[in-house]
C-alpha cells in the first residue's frame, strides 16, 4: 500500500509582507513623499511660460553654452534661433581659463596644479529690462600631478575642465531659476 502524507499550511498572518514587498511599499512611500514636497531632479529648469522661448548668447565654440543649451532641451525648454524672437536672453559675455602650479617638489617638478574656470553672464527679457545683473561664477579644482605621460596630464586636465563647465552651467541655471520663478 501506498502511503500519502497530506502537509498542513500554516496559517498566514493577514499583515505580513515579504522582503521585497516591504522594499516596494518603502520606495512607494518615499516616492510620494518627495512628489509631495515639490523635489525635482537636478537640471529640471523651469521659466514662467510667457517667459519662453530664450536664446543663448555666447560664443558658438562656448563650453558653458554647449551645456546649458543641452540641460535646456531635456527640460523641454523652447530655444529661440534669433535673439529677437526670444522672450529671455541669457548672455556669456566672458569665460576664463587658467592653471597654475601649486606645489612642487625639491627638483622643482610640478606636484600640485590648481584649474580655474570663470564665466560672466546675464539675463536680459526682449525688451532690454534687466532679469539678472551681471555676475560671475568662479570654479577651481585641483589636482595632483602624477608620474604620467604629458598626454595623459593634458587628458585629465580636459576631464576636470569638462566637469567644470558642467558646474558652472548648472549654477547659471539655478540663479536663473531663481530669478524667473
Amino acid at each position: 500500500m501506498r502511503k500519502t502524507t497530506l502537509e498542513v499550511a500554516s496559517p498566514v498572518e493577514p499583515f505580513a509582507l515579504s522582503g521585497g514587498a516591504i522594499a516596494m511599499t518603502l520606495l512607494l512611500v518615499a516616492l510620494l513623499a518627495t512628489s509631495a514636497c515639490g523635489f525635482k531632479l537636478r537640471g529640471q529648469v523651469e521659466i514662467p511660460p510667457e517667459l519662453n522661448p530664450m536664446y543663448i548668447q555666447a560664443s558658438p565654440h562656448s563650453p558653458v553654452r554647449a551645456t546649458i543649451i543641452e540641460q535646456l532641451q531635456q527640460s523641454q525648454v523652447r530655444l529661440a534661433a534669433a535673439p529677437t524672437d526670444a522672450r529671455v536672453i541669457l548672455r556669456i559675455t566672458n569665460e576664463r581659463r587658467s592653471s597654475r602650479v601649486v606645489a612642487v617638489d625639491s627638483n622643482g617638478k610640478a606636484l600640485a596644479s590648481e584649474l580655474r574656470y570663470a564665466v560672466t553672464f546675464d539675463a536680459i527679457s526682449k525688451d532690454g529690462k534687466q532679469l539678472i545683473p551681471r555676475q560671475s561664477i568662479d570654479v577651481v579644482r585641483s589636482y595632483e600631478n602624477q608620474d604620467v605621460e604629458v598626454l595623459g596630464k593634458q587628458l585629465e586636465a580636459e576631464l576636470i575642465y569638462a566637469d567644470m563647465f558642467s558646474d558652472a552651467a548648472n549654477r547659471i541655471l539655478d540663479r536663473l531659476r531663481a530669478a524667473l520663478t
